[in-house]
């Protein structure tokens, strides 16, 4: 939560007026007084109600009593004017919450303490879902001025106790706010109403926001990263020390009219020029795309898909900076996929992109050094078109990473979190349910003879038996077995590539576990295949198993993982 305390000075009417009236664009509406010092004071309602005119002067005189009474011994700027705002991914709470937090905020400054009745007089308006405001006049009833010496730094410790409460965003404070979070800027209102002016659905702030997330997502250094924006039509100035150090960065669109700059933390900041610094140097480019001693380059596209899968146990089980960076990640590989995607698939993943900014938003500090693979292999993506098959595995990997992330909100009570996760899986499932039928078919059609098939049935029921049934009927079995037999031309045993692939990823949260096996088969099928001398060693060592198994490794059977979420 955020607080911003105000000292409007003497008028009470106007500052009370302005939190019960329209709002310039008539933005204000159900305005109401959710907690007061004296439960029977007069809520002056909508501003069209009738009465609201004296039910706003009545109020106005309740507050201001023991102002008049003190006279000339009253303080100067007798009005104490605080705002409390939840962070976007909050839950809307009910006013009995925000009473309770308004009776808090007041206890802790000094302004009303609890069970003290000569404590200021004070009213509490719900503005909006998302924020109350809180004004007082500070006269006790002794007629004495009200005892809040340093209630900012008092009202900021209080609201890191409330949102522990309260199961809300945690604000980082002192030097850790100091140190920059991943935190979008809210438009204001008066870009909102150009914006519609101008017929669009999204503001100047919020368009240079995505543009600026899709370089920074391509991009290998801060030259590179200049050189997008300035492809992508941004207009871009940068501001040096006396050194000839870059100092900052700033952009503006060109079809705005007069150009209006904003630098990259006003943005988001995340997207501040050190911010951006580190996330650079963080990337793993250079070893992700080194070839390997045979001279094969290795598959980007698979290498992010495996390092995406990685992302669900990290959410799990790793600390607050190692998932941000992990989630930060991940959400500059959303917004990298529309520039390599098809044209019919753009629109959805441009989508899932936006929504995912709010799913993982957090104001927990990120360790990029925990998210090097995935970030190396985004980097690799720029030089390795992809085809469908490449895009609709990396598709598949992105449901899951999503799912993990809507399921640690959930365990946070994050709920907003949660439904933009939610709407993040409907864009994704969009464009891998448009992509992933044409690949699967394409690789279908390349499945072995009826005698193969029959020799893979039995190895799936060997190693996989709790799966077997439901694979065997779904529509993805073909392509699985012909995912099977490339693998195996190459030298791999059919037995040990599907059980390596069953047991890295869980198949209880994929909507056909036999497109999950073909995606991660197709990948270990590029890794090299084992010597000859390996695979009669693997020969020798699976005398036990049944002949009609073909020489599958005599491994201990996998157990299937705890049920989890479907999509």
């Amino acid at each position: 939560m955020i607080a911003n305390i105000v000292k409007p000075g003497d008028n009470t009417y106007g500052v009370v007026k302005y939190l019960f009236d329209k709002g310039r664009a008539n933005e204000h509406t159900n305005q109401h007084i959710v907690a007061s010092w004296d439960d029977f004071i007069p809520d002056p309602g909508p501003y069209d109600s009738p009465g609201h005119k004296q039910r706003l002067d009545q109020l106005t005189k309740a507050l201001d009593l023991r102002v008049e009474q003190a006279g000339d011994k009253a303080p100067q700027g007798h009005v104490w004017h605080c705002s409390v705002r939840a962070a976007p991914e909050d839950r809307n709470l009910t006013d009995a919450e925000w009473a309770t937090i308004a009776r808090r905020m007041l206890h802790a400054t000094g302004i009303a303490p609890e069970g003290d009745p000569d404590g200021c007089r004070w009213v509490a308006v719900w503005h909006a879902d998302d924020h109350i405001h809180i004004v007082a006049t500070k006269v006790c009833g002794d007629l004495r001025p009200a005892r809040n010496w340093n209630d900012y730094h008092r009202a900021m410790t209080e609201l890191t106790a409330i949102e522990q409460d309260f199961g809300l965003t945690q604000v980082p404070r002192g030097p850790e706010a100091a140190a920059g979070t991943p935190t979008a800027k809210r438009p204001t209102r008066a870009e909102q109403e150009k914006a519609k002016r101008q017929g669009r659905d999204m503001t100047a702030r919020e368009r240079l926001r995505h543009t600026v997330r899709a370089a920074l997502s391509h991009a290998m250094s801060m030259d590179d990263f200049f050189n997008l924006l300035a492809d992508a039509g941004v207009q871009v100035e940068t501001r040096t020390l006396p050194s000839g150090d870059l100092q900052g960065y700033k952009v503006a669109l060109p079809d705005d009219g007069k150009p209006i700059w904003y630098s990259g933390s006003s943005l988001a900041t995340d997207l501040s020029l050190p911010q951006i610094r580190q996330s650079l140097a963080a990337a793993d480019a250079p070893s992700t795309l080194a070839a390997s001693p045979t001279g094969r380059r290795p598959n980007a596209w698979h290498q992010a898909a495996a390092a995406a899968e990685r992302i669900p146990h990290h959410l799990d089980h790793a600390d607050d900076p190692t998932a941000q960076a992990h989630l930060t990640v991940f959400g500059e590989v959303l917004y990298a996929l529309p520039a390599h995607a098809p044209a019919p698939l753009r629109a959805e993943l441009h989508r899932a992109a936006l929504a995912f900014e709010h799913a993982a938003h957090t104001r927990a500090r990120a360790d990029h050094q925990h998210a090097r693979a995935l970030r190396g292999a985004l980097k690799g993506l720029r030089y390795q078109p992809a085809d469908h098959t490449s895009l609709a595995m990396l598709l598949d990997a992105a449901i899951l990473v999503v799912l993990a992330a809507q399921r640690r909100s959930a365990l946070r009570h994050h709920d907003q979190r949660v439904a933009a996760a939610r709407q993040t899986l409907i864009h994704l499932q969009a464009a891998y349910d448009q992509i992933a039928p044409t690949s699967l078919a394409a690789l279908a059609r390349h499945r072995p003879t009826g005698g193969t098939i029959h020799r893979y049935a039995l190895v799936l029921r060997e190693v996989l038996p709790s799966y077997a049934e439901q694979i065997l009927t779904e529509d993805a079995w073909p392509a699985l077995t012909a995912a099977l037999t490339a693998a195996e031309t190459v030298g791999h045993n059919p037995a040990t590539v599907l059980q390596q692939a069953a047991q890295q990823r869980s198949l209880d949260d994929a909507k056909s576990a036999s497109e999950v096996l073909v995606w991660r088969i197709q990948r270990l099928g590029e890794r090299h295949a084992p010597s000859h001398m390996a695979r009669a060693a693997q020969a020798r060592s699976t005398q036990a198993v049944p002949q009609t198994v073909a020489n599958a490794p005599a491994t201990h059977t996998p157990q299937p993982p705890p049920a989890g979420r479907s999509r």
